[in-house]
């Protein structure tokens, strides 16, 4: 597997991204990079709501904005959150899914040398496909 090394400028756009939370309700500040095939970068952050069903995550933010700019293959994500084991939730997981495998960096933002690189397909195996 690869080393976090070769992730650390995505893993810096996501530390960047996670300053534009919108975390009034949990205090959770979650930041997201997206890599594209093509080597773009699109970056989110997590926006609650106080209908917490309204929340969207950080992942699925990065996410829309890549597929509405046309990209439809990604290579990795990287997630920090501030929690020792931080991983997406089982929806942007799927929403992951949708656009094939790729991998998945999470780092816990309280200590930057915490990062755990997995493929996709580990964290949600037999995910739902066409």
């Amino acid at each position: 597997m690869d080393s976090p090394q070769k992730f650390r400028k995505l893993i810096t756009a996501a530390l960047a991204a996670r300053r534009n939370a919108h975390a009034p309700y949990s205090g959770v500040r979650v930041g997201a990079a997206l890599l594209t095939k093509s080597g773009k970068v699109y970056t989110g952050a997590n926006m609650e709501n106080v209908s917490y069903g309204l929340t969207i995550c950080a992942e699925r933010i990065a996410i829309g904005k890549a597929v509405s700019e046309g990209h439809r293959k990604f290579q990795a994500i990287a997630i920090i959150a501030p929690c020792s084991n931080p991983s997406p939730c089982g929806a942007c997981r799927q929403v992951l899914a949708e656009f094939g495998e790729c991998i998945v960096i999470c780092a816990d933002a309280r200590n930057m040398r915490r990062v755990r690189i997995h493929l996709l397909s580990e964290l949600l195996p037999r995910a739902f496909h066409l």
